[in-house]
């Protein structure tokens, strides 16, 4: 008897690449924090809090939480 083959874990492609990008953003923000304008902080904070709610509507299927 053969094994099974395994089926892909991360098949929810759009979550995948949602989860990415806010990856990628958290990285920068860790990286340049110090070096960032007020301007650009507030920006990448309303980014992450956009991300979260993307992350949220593609996992859930649903609308993003108020």
């Amino acid at each position: 008897m053969s094994p099974r083959p395994k089926a892909e874990r991360r098949s929810n492609r759009p979550l995948r690449e949602v989860l990415d990008e806010l990856l990628v953003h958290s990285r920068e923000i860790a990286r340049r924090a110090k070096q960032m304008t007020p301007t650009e902080l507030d920006y990448s904070q309303q980014r992450l809090e956009w991300l979260a709610d993307e992350v949220w509507r593609v996992a859930t299927g649903g609308a993003a939480p108020e």
